[in-house]
């Protein structure tokens, strides 16, 4: 009987949460800003990139609503924000499934805040060193550009310079041939 009542209740709570849930393919201006977290301004971002093409996934909705990072997803998320159905994998769990597990409710709470303060610093860290590494590269790009530039110019100044000297050797030639040439007429 007590199982039943718990599987009963589990359900329901299964229900509501999946009731409770918005999908930012479908929801109302209104539904977006009735989600923790998500203003005026975000919703009208997301009802506008939805208006181009609805999302594909959570990695879209990232990509193409400026504001919205993993930090938020996972914040939005966990506040019944869906797309396609799905929450974002990075999420902290439902409802339900906290209270299935109630006697793991603070270490869950817990591991969800160790996890939320160690996302952003991931991604902070991450943003530094993918910015290091595209520095790194635009000098290295630069460095290579600069050295076949000056490659290019001191060969073209070795060619300036063997034109240079071709020069005065032909223009020298034909003398030495009217020096000869005025040898054998006088001969």
């Amino acid at each position: 009987m007590i199982k039943k009542l718990i599987v009963t209740v589990l359900a329901w709570f299964a229900f509501a949460a999946m009731a409770a849930s918005v999908d930012a393919n479908k929801a109302s201006q209104a539904d977006l800003d009735g989600i923790k977290g998500i203003g005026p301004a975000i919703a009208g971002k997301i009802i506008d990139e939805r208006k181009k093409a609805p999302f594909k996934d959570w990695q879209d909705l990232i990509d193409r609503v400026k504001g919205v990072g993993d930090a938020n997803a996972a914040k939005f998320s966990a506040e019944g924000l869906t797309v396609n159905g799905a929450s974002f994998k990075g999420a902290a769990p439902a409802p339900a499934a906290a209270a299935a597990k109630k006697e793991d409710k603070p270490a869950a709470k817990a591991d969800d805040k160790q996890a939320a303060a160690a996302a952003p610093a991931e991604d902070k860290k991450a943003a530094k060193k993918k910015a290091a590494e595209e520095k790194k590269a635009e000098k290295a790009a630069a460095a290579e550009k600069a050295k076949q530039d000056k490659e290019a110019a001191a060969a073209a100044k070795k060619e300036k310079a063997a034109k240079k000297e071709a020069k005065p050797a032909a223009d020298a030639k034909p003398a030495d041939a009217k020096a000869s040439d005025a040898k054998a007429g006088k001969k």
